[in-house]
């Protein structure tokens, strides 16, 4: 945990060093892969640490500024670990992500209860509920340098 909080003000103060202008910036936000049970904070099963890879595979094009992940196995173990409150309210949370961030690509992982809310913070939308079962929906959100925003979903991973 002090790891995951160290990475995690290593990489707001670097980003607090860009520039303040707005340019374009593309969010990728995921739900964690499978996990092998229902516990408070499980590891992935061999689904989801395939579906891991599938993301990896996915994203290797993109030029990633910054990873953002809570604090669960889950979602560290499907993405780097740098680590937020998975309380942290989702506009709140995505104030301080847009003004660190002013531009580049930026991945975020959380819970079925979190990415809709956060999703829908970032593209000013309404966004559909996430079901429990639900692991394969990437939603990835363009906000132009002009402010307007676009919201793309697709599927990673096997079905």
């Amino acid at each position: 945990m002090r790891f995951h909080t160290f990475l995690a003000s290593l990489l707001l103060s670097a980003c607090a060093m860009l520039p303040s202008t707005t340019q374009a910036v593309t969010c990728f936000v995921v739900r964690h892969a499978e996990k092998v049970d229902a516990s408070r904070n499980p590891d992935l099963n061999a689904d989801g640490l395939a579906r891991a890879q599938a993301l990896v595979d996915r994203l290797a094009r993109q030029d990633l500024s910054a990873i953002y992940t809570t604090d669960f196995m889950r979602t560290t173990q499907t993405v780097l670990p740098t680590a937020y409150p998975a309380s942290h309210p989702a506009a709140e949370f995505t104030a301080r992500l847009r003004a660190a961030h002013p531009q580049g690509s930026i991945l975020i992982a959380g819970h079925s209860g979190t990415v809709p809310a956060i999703v829908a913070a970032l593209c000013g939308c309404s966004v559909t509920p996430m079901p429990d079962d639900e692991y394969d929906r990437l939603s990835i959100i363009h906000i132009g340098a002009n402010g307007r925003k676009s919201l793309h979903v697709e599927r990673h991973g096997a079905p």
